[in-house]
């Protein structure tokens, strides 16, 4: 075993106990703990030989990023066979393969400047019913499944993380080469009234099993995610029902954002499901549809030309008939490749507003509709007002069968459109394209600057 300087703070008011330089004696402190109780690590790396259980009122903390680091010792590791947990059933998920579990439903736990890290092991942290959770200054890195895992969480704060190779894909037992199940860096199971922000999540391995999920949820309500940055091929994905009220926004997300649910999902009674605004997207397959009650905006939509060319920005692959609302409206838009939005299954209630498209020729070249739905969409329902579409170099149709043309087509501005002879496009004078211009910061404290088409590192120069 590699020792750590270790000391731990008791708080009532009877001031520090001595330091603890043993794994056994540090099991002991917190299996012995009660109330409020600190325990503080200077730098080095401690492996332990069995699972830290965090009680309430717990704070675990080290000297900062690389400078403490929690791993397992060679005799402490997971079971691959309960791997992939079963997201269903969450009574027969396996807790006993993460470094650190929190006593099931303890609150008021604190875990901060660590480094965890276990290839042998499940994840970082497990939660079970747990409340007022507050993590941050953690680099999490090299686990099988996921980094923070966990069952009915309510008021979470995780931030100022990095999470690098946090999770992997399974089916079976087995590494999950062709199929499986994706783990993610925070893989959440009911998460209410929290906050999830200044986060950055890499993923550096080339094999087809060894990716993650940045964030990957099954129900959220009032959840705020915000200011990460997100390098995964999933960057978020929240495919459950229920959701209620959750932001999405000043994110940088290189992948997508999935959130699709049968039939839409339901809409609450007050509220949205899903606010997805002021984020700067890089990959052309960016959200993943269908949804109801939800609104997207004011986000730029930066896409290479080439790596576009196959991908519709919004992409619904179920076939089920879902009743809306959505508003996509404010956002701009650049190189959509195959298309804007493509809806697999019927849809109604759809307002597309001042958003500001430019397409050019792509590889293959695209020649199909920008707006891809079923034919059997309630197109009365259909609003396309006050947009900039603008077709470079190949002349694209604005959609892709005769029934959408049914839709209200007004005010728009089109060029290089083809199949203007569908609908009337009557102009009204309301202003056309973005309402105001698209300025703001995202990703990690704010490191890349969004100014209209361009965005820049907020350091450059």
């Amino acid at each position: 075993m590699k020792l750590s300087l270790l000391s731990i703070c008791l708080l009532p008011t009877i001031g520090f106990a001595a330091p603890i330089t043993t794994t056994d004696e540090l099991i002991k402190a917190l299996s012995g703990s009660s109330g409020e109780t600190i325990i503080e690590l200077a730098a080095g790396t401690f492996e332990v030989s069995k699972q830290l259980i965090l009680k309430k009122g717990t704070t675990l903390k080290g000297a900062g990023m690389e400078k403490t680091i929690l791993t397992n010792a060679v005799s402490f590791q997971g079971n691959r066979a309960t791997l992939p947990d079963p997201e269903q059933n969450h009574e027969k998920f396996d807790r006993t393969g993460y470094l650190i579990q929190l006593e099931e439903k303890a609150s008021d736990i604190t875990i901060s400047d660590l480094t965890l890290t276990g290839p042998k092991l499940h994840g970082a942290i497990f939660g079970w019913g747990n409340q007022k959770l507050h993590f941050h200054h953690l680099k999490i890195e090299d686990f099988m499944y996921s980094g923070f895992r966990s069952y009915d969480t309510r008021e979470l704060k995780l931030h100022d993380c990095l999470f690098i190779d946090a999770g992997q894909r399974w089916e079976d037992g087995k590494p999950g080469a062709k199929g499986g199940i994706t783990g993610g860096g925070i893989f959440t199971f009911w998460l209410k009234d929290s906050e999830i922000f200044n986060n950055r999540f890499l993923d550096t391995k080339l094999e087809p099993n060894l990716h993650y999920y940045g964030i990957k949820g099954r129900q959220a309500k009032r959840v705020h995610i915000h200011h990460n940055t997100i390098e995964t091929n999933f960057s978020i994905e929240f495919a459950f029902e229920n959701d209620e009220d959750v932001e999405i926004d000043h994110n940088i997300c290189h992948g997508t954002i999935s959130i699709p649910k049968h039939s839409g999902g339901p809409v609450p009674k007050d509220g949205y499901t899903f606010h997805i605004h002021h984020n700067y997207f890089t990959h052309g397959y960016a959200i993943e549809y269908s949804r109801n009650g939800a609104e997207i905006d004011n986000n730029l939509f930066d896409f290479d030309v080439v790596k576009a060319d196959g991908n519709n920005l919004i992409s619904e692959f179920g076939n089920h008939t879902s009743e809306g609302p959505t508003v996509f409206h404010n956002n701009l838009i650049n190189n959509p490749g195959r298309g804007v939005m493509w809806l697999n299954g019927p849809y109604a209630n759809l307002t597309v507003r001042n958003n500001h498209v430019i397409t050019r020729t792509t590889p293959t070249p695209r020649k199909e509709g920008l707006f891809g739905f079923h034919s059997k969409s309630d197109f009365k329902t259909f609003v396309f007002d006050s947009n900039i579409i603008e077709c470079l170099g190949q002349e694209r149709p604005l959609f892709r069968n005769d029934e959408s043309g049914k839709s209200k087509v007004e005010n728009n501005k089109l060029v290089n459109i083809s199949d203007t002879s569908r609908y009337q496009n009557k102009m009204t004078g309301a202003k056309i394209g973005p309402e105001k211009k698209l300025k703001f910061a995202c990703g990690v404290n704010g490191e890349l600057l969004v100014d209209g088409w361009e965005a820049t590192p907020k350091n450059k120069g």
